[in-house]
């Protein structure tokens, strides 16, 4: 919805306990995400790791 009206949008996945021992799921969550709204926005900033959330920003692709 965000990407459809020219927002941006932030994804973030917030670690807990254990599972920052197993970050490639979130990384392989991120790109799923990518993947499925490849066609609304493209990725701005790439997932990134600050603390124990994993961070990432789309911006909707530029129209014609």
């Amino acid at each position: 919805r965000f990407l459809g009206e020219g927002d941006k949008a932030k994804v973030t996945l917030r670690f807990r306990g254990r599972e920052m021992a197993h970050q490639e799921f979130g990384l392989d969550l991120l790109k799923r995400v990518e993947a499925d709204l490849a066609e609304h926005g493209v990725v701005e900033q790439f997932p990134k790791l600050e603390g124990r959330q994993m961070i990432m920003v789309l911006a909707p692709k530029k129209k014609k």
